[in-house]
């Protein structure tokens, strides 16, 4: 996991530009630059990191070294007015006892000191021969490194919820692939367009993304055609289903993801849900289930996403949408519906017509 991390940082710090260096320590990760903008803004979106913080580093292993420049700088870190509290953290390694690292520093900064609510905070980390010290921790993203916990088949239409799903699944360690369903030509590429949008948001928390866009109009069509319009959308999602599942094998992914959430349109009651997931045996995850449309919105606001995914689009569900679809669908009905749609010639033709692109 600790190598996963270093490898996702060591991504997105020469996508920003930066010159580094970094240094792979027992308990820390140390980046020597001076690019402190494009370092930060990297490690702000980084999954795996709880926190950062700009620091001296010193490596002399000395506390002297450490004593020496507390004395040359206190007065440029606190005002007079201000109060502060000193922060320590040893590890048994390190030579110096706590109580001696205080004694050496804390006479030496004459201000008052406020250890429950203080205004300044500093804070110095003893660790074998090497010593941090800093001022701020900034909050990471939290989760797992991406790519830890295995590949995943998102399926992104691009709009609010979808998006939303996708960065849950990576901030826990999952590799998404995105699979995006399209009518182009019937309709404009702005859904498409919209995806390769979210997916230049998106390699801010994930270092790669690999993106499978899928023609699915004759599919539409086909089943128009064949079966009743309160079936139809149930049936969209069903042959989805096994187009994911066809390109999770290719890939090796563990799982599918798709951003449904629990009552929240008609296909997405628990029977519907149960008929969707019906089509495949691989594991369908989903991890808006039990949120309502304003927290899924709340989450896309707080990730950038939101603005991306109102922009208006015809998608290859709106097209083909029947005006009444039904909230109890009927399991055997769908199974006689599907075998008259010639669903292996379809779902073959639309995977020998899937356009990769990579982000």
């Amino acid at each position: 996991m600790r190598k996963r991390l270093i490898f996702n940082l060591i991504h997105a710090l020469r996508k920003s530009g930066a010159n580094f260096k970094i240094r792979n320590l027992r308990e820390r990760i140390l980046v020597e630059t001076q690019d402190t903008d494009k370092t930060g803004n990297s490690l702000s979106c980084l999954f795996g990191l709880s926190w950062y913080a700009e620091t001296y580093f010193f490596s002399s292993g000395e506390l002297e070294a450490v004593k020496t420049f507390v004395l040359k700088n206190w007065e440029n870190w606190i005002k007079p007015s201000e109060t502060y509290a000193l922060r320590i953290q040893k590890t048994p390694e390190s030579g110096e006892s706590r109580d001696k690292i205080i004694e050496a520093i804390a006479p030496q900064i004459k201000r008052k000191v406020n250890l429950d609510h203080p205004q300044k905070e500093i804070f110095i980390e003893a660790r074998e021969n090497t010593w941090f010290l800093y001022f701020k921790k900034e909050k990471g993203a939290g989760g797992l490194p991406s790519g830890c916990e295995g590949k995943m088949i998102t399926l992104m239409s691009g709009g609010i919820d979808s998006p939303v799903a996708a960065h849950m699944m990576a901030r826990r360690g999952a590799t998404n692939i995105w699979l995006h369903f399209h009518s182009f030509p019937l309709v404009s590429q702005k859904s498409m367009e919209k995806v390769r949008e979210l997916a230049q948001k998106f390699t801010c928390w994930q270092p790669r993304l690999k993106i499978y866009f899928i023609p699915f109009s004759e599919i539409q069509l086909s089943i128009k055609l064949h079966a009743e319009p309160k079936y139809r959308i149930l049936l969209y999602r069903r042959v989805m289903l096994k187009i994911a599942a066809r390109i999770a094998k290719k890939e090796y992914c563990e799982a599918l993801v798709t951003g449904e959430a629990l009552g929240q349109v008609g296909s997405q009651t628990a029977r519907n849900l149960a008929i969707i997931e019906d089509a495949t045996k691989i594991p369908i995850l989903r991890p808006l289930i039990g949120m309502d449309k304003e927290e899924i919105i709340e989450r896309a606001k707080k990730i950038k996403t939101y603005e991306i995914s109102i922009k208006p689009q015809e998608d290859c569900c709106t097209l083909f949408i029947p005006v009444h679809p039904t909230a109890e669908g009927n399991m055997e009905k769908i199974k006689k519906l599907e075998k008259n749609l010639q669903l292996a010639k379809l779902i073959r033709d639309a995977l020998k017509r899937a356009e990769i692109e990579l982000f």
